[in-house]
């Protein structure tokens, strides 16, 4: 749980960034139309809700500052009944004045007014640049009027790079009941079912376990559909003697999960499978030993692509010196991607990876990212040895940056062959 005095700190954070004469504006998610007049849940901004913990979408976030004081004021829907007999109770302005500790709060609908009245009096103007929100459309015509205009979610954004406390527990939670998912399939049965059954039952584990929505939409890819790195059909029958690349994530309070695992659909790896599990496993880990402060993503990615490409070489995919491999970019065919991402709010964390200086960003402290090498190998690829053929591997886990190296918040989820072979069944 988050305190609101958490909420107050990042806000007091955000000021300090601001110019003198400033002021700053963020809003809530719209809320989005599925079809005709029926909507897709509603999910609050992942900037709106890092500086608020408000659920509720019209909403406005306004910073004033100028060269002595410093105010934040809160806009918030008016309570109607006969909106909330359809959509459901609102907090409404006076229960907000209660509940957040910011300045003032007023109903939504006076948010233009009140902005003009302060607009006037101020140079600089920060908000959301590039953002295709109706909103922030009308404000963006204001700032003819202002001397200079910046855009406020870089500095957000920035903040968002070091976990407190609180937002580590959340994601330890997020992952723990991710990893209930992940190991109910790989208890069950999966001969003669198909890929959506398996995301059937880690969805209901999610919801099961309070996480009411998916971080992301679950990867479930039998045999050679695990070579489509986005594949979410999920429609393929499962095949005994192939792979199945689950990757699959809860979002559980505003904080994500993202694990991917691959196991065999009838419980036990093949000879050809466990030579190329066990490659990209001993990569993982061999990266997840090297993360600490002040190591480079990229360092990480150099050496998940050496390792892998040494291993693709000994397995006979491919050949040739690794250097000259690397240098000519022939492992990418089979490890196209990258060697992780952050994550936080948001699967794919909203932070940077370079400064301002366009130079990287070292790894620190408090921050969260995976690391997920893989290997694919497409089933019409008459270039590698038959036996790996139509295989797709890809191995994820969630790693805390500590002070003086770092911890793997999603160890508990099965790994290693023998324990994904323990826990299966054929």
């Amino acid at each position: 749980m988050i305190l609101e005095s958490e909420y107050k700190s990042r806000r007091d954070k955000v000021f300090k960034k601001l110019a003198k004469s400033s002021l700053a504006v963020i809003f809530s998610a719209e809320t989005t139309t599925r079809s005709h007049d029926t909507h897709h849940p509603y999910r609050q901004d992942s900037n709106f809700y890092y500086l608020t913990g408000f659920k509720e979408d019209n909403a406005i976030l306004l910073f004033i500052k100028s060269s002595t004081k410093s105010r934040t004021v809160l806009f918030v829907q008016k309570k109607e009944k006969i909106m909330e007999l359809w959509n459901g109770k609102r907090l409404g302005v006076k229960e907000a004045k209660k509940r957040f500790l910011v300045d003032e709060v007023y109903a939504s609908e006076d948010f233009i007014k009140i902005f003009k009245k302060y607009a006037r009096r101020r140079k600089n103007l920060y908000y959301e640049q590039n953002v295709k929100k109706i909103c922030v459309k009308k404000i963006a015509k204001t700032a003819k009027s202002f001397q200079t205009e910046h855009d406020i979610l870089p500095l957000i954004q920035k903040m968002r790079l070091y976990k407190s406390a609180s937002e580590i527990e959340l994601i330890r939670e997020s992952i723990a009941i991710t990893a209930k998912a992940h190991h109910r399939v790989m208890n069950m049965r999966k001969s003669g079912i198909y890929e959506y059954n398996l995301q059937a039952e880690i969805e209901h584990e999610f919801k099961m376990n309070a996480a009411y929505s998916d971080a992301y939409i679950s990867i479930v890819a039998c045999g050679n559909n695990a070579n489509t790195l986005h594949y979410i059909e999920n429609s393929k029958a499962l095949v005994e003697g192939e792979l199945i690349l689950i990757d699959a994530g809860c979002e559980h309070n505003y904080y994500a999960s993202d694990i991917t695992r691959t196991i065999p659909v009838n419980g036990r790896f093949s000879e050809a499978q466990r030579e190329l599990y066990n490659l990209v496993l001993d990569t993982q880990l061999q990266i997840i030993r090297m993360i600490k402060p002040f190591v480079k993503r990229s360092h990480l990615q150099e050496s998940a692509e050496r390792l892998l490409t040494k291993g693709m070489v000994e397995l006979g995919i491919l050949s040739g010196d690794v250097k000259e491999l690397i240098k000519k970019q022939k492992h990418k065919k089979y490890y196209p991607h990258g060697i992780g991402h952050w994550m936080g709010i948001d699967v794919h964390d909203q932070a940077p990876y370079r400064d301002a200086k366009n130079q990287e960003i070292p790894l620190q402290k408090g921050m969260v990212l995976t690391i997920e090498p893989g290997l694919y190998i497409d089933a019409k690829d008459k270039s590698v040895p038959k036996k790996y053929r139509g295989i797709g591997i890809r191995i994820e886990d969630n790693i805390l940056v500590t002070k003086d190296g770092c911890e793997n918040l999603s160890s508990s989820i099965a790994k290693s062959i023998e324990e994904i072979e323990m826990m299966s069944k054929n």
